[in-house]
């Protein structure tokens, strides 16, 4: 893996140089935001229509990032700025979902783990016990949603990104001294391994389960192009939630989970130039990309490496790199007049007309994916998750 990372070291150290020069000015710029996308080439603001929308966390997460690799205090102040602006969303309970540790722990956690700042620690924990009762005993899986889909009753549904929210019930039981938060994580996951990741490694967005006992009522196409096809997205999901369970839980299944995914991203991708289109299942023509897909199934790759044989993680560096350097060719932005820096993100598959609105435009957690995955080339040991 070093070798890989040293033949790479001038595009590594160049991007990163672009990176910081960007940020370090969007970082004053959009303080008192919680940007989503850009209109015109400038951030929106989340907290003044939805407070409690499950992106909300990405911009102070990216902004602990930077600070945690360069220490300037422009980025520390942003952090601490969008995290007290989420404090409205602890108003609003109800509403809360599954993605409270989107929202949370890459902003109140992430403080209380650099600074060791007490009433971050005290949000986070009550993240964690909002995700910990969604867990249906009968069923065996979190519950998403709260409001329902169409004329679906979303009780039943589990979907494949609430991997990546496991890792604040992991980290509330190494906090609180409280394994409940940790057995909640690992039966969530193995549900994940029965009923949402496939024998291939693809997977299904949305299952509905039984909700008063163990069992599947149907699957549901979700984002993706159809129910029995791949949303890219939410097979990165899969690939970085695997790892990330088996780096907080030990569990061997889990990385096998996670090398089967990332090896089915990694052989489709190729067919595209490295460039992720939203659905891997999808016709041809015409031809949808999605950015986010494909930086956040490379921090994957980038920890399976360092949990697999050298060999075995030579290759999931290479092909990690490969994916970010066709982002960084083809999708990123570093110019001053565009406040997002990894452009062509997409929402869903646009089955539909309306979803178009969603295609090909800057999203909040393709910054954060690319920048986390050059950290980790970098060699910074900071693991948000």
């Amino acid at each position: 893996m070093k070798e890989i990372i040293m033949k790479n070291k001038e595009w590594i150290d160049s991007t990163w140089e672009k990176i910081d020069k960007k940020l370090s000015k969007t970082a004053v710029k959009s303080r008192n935001k919680l940007p989503y996308t850009t209109i015109n080439g400038v951030h929106d603001d989340k907290k003044e229509v939805e407070v409690d929308w499950w992106t909300n966390g990405f911009w102070g997460g990216l902004m602990w990032l930077m600070y945690q690799e360069t220490g300037n205090e422009e980025y520390r102040k942003t952090a601490e700025r969008s995290e007290e602006l989420l404090d409205e969303a602890l108003k609003v309970y109800k509403k809360l979902h599954h993605d409270v540790g989107f929202m949370w722990h890459l902003t109140s956690g992430a403080n209380y783990r650099i600074t060791g700042n007490e009433p971050s620690c005290t949000r986070n924990l009550l993240a964690a016990a909002s995700l910990f009762s969604r867990y249906n005993i009968s069923g065996d899986y979190i519950r998403a949603w709260n409001e329902p889909m169409g004329e679906i009753d979303s009780a039943g549904f589990s979907i494949i990104d609430c991997l990546m929210n496991l890792s604040l019930l992991y980290w509330a039981s190494e906090e609180i001294g409280d394994d409940r938060y940790k057995k909640i994580a690992m039966r969530h996951m193995d549900m994940t391994l029965r009923e949402h990741i496939r024998q291939d490694g693809s997977v299904n967005h949305i299952v509905n389960h039984e909700v008063d006992k163990v069992g599947v009522q149907n699957i549901l196409a979700g984002q993706g192009y159809s129910q029995t096809s791949c949303w890219s997205r939410g097979l990165a999901w899969a690939v970085y939630g695997s790892i990330i369970s088996y780096i907080h839980a030990g569990k061997a299944e889990y990385l096998e989970a996670a090398k089967k995914t990332a090896d089915y991203f990694i052989e489709h991708c190729k067919k595209t130039d490295y460039l992720p289109v939203i659905d891997f299942m999808a016709p041809e023509t015409p031809v949808y990309y999605d950015s986010t897909a494909g930086v956040c199934a490379a921090c994957g790759m980038l920890e399976i490496a360092k949990c697999v044989s050298e060999e075995e993680g030579k290759r999931y560096t290479e092909e990690a790199i490969h994916i970010l350097k066709a982002c960084d060719q083809h999708f990123c932005n570093y110019e001053e007049d565009e406040d997002a820096l990894v452009l062509m993100g997409s929402e869903r598959y646009p089955s539909l007309e309306e979803y178009k609105r969603g295609v090909h435009i800057p999203i909040i957690y393709g910054d954060f994916f690319f920048v986390e995955a050059m950290l980790k080339l970098k060699g910074n040991d900071f693991f948000i998750w």
